[in-house]
């Protein structure tokens, strides 16, 4: 499941291998390997991976199917209009 999420995240930013493996620091075979699930990553690597896309170690590994969005520093106004969001979101796609 690793492979897949971070192939997938790494696309939806418009990010090439080499691109995020500069970005964490690696080779361009390091992330070649994760995708085709030949190994996984240290764990230090693993909390910078789950940084750069903003999502939990446990969404990338597939023990979760939730994304959750960091709201950090916003006002209660501010999620407010997020969770609106994304509530009409859900309802647009129905």
């Amino acid at each position: 499941m690793f492979n897949k999420r971070i192939k997938e995240l790494r696309k939806s930013l418009c990010m090439s291998q080499l691109e995020f493996s500069k970005q964490l620091h690696v080779t361009k075979q390091c992330v070649i390997n994760w995708e085709n699930h030949n190994v996984l990553p240290s764990t230090n690597l693993l909390i910078r991976i789950s940084d750069t896309f903003s999502v939990s170690i446990d969404y990338l590994l597939g023990v979760e199917n939730i994304r959750t969005i960091d709201v950090t520093g916003l006002s209660d106004i501010q999620i407010l209009h997020i969770q609106n969001m994304v509530s009409d979101l859900k309802n647009a796609k129905r």
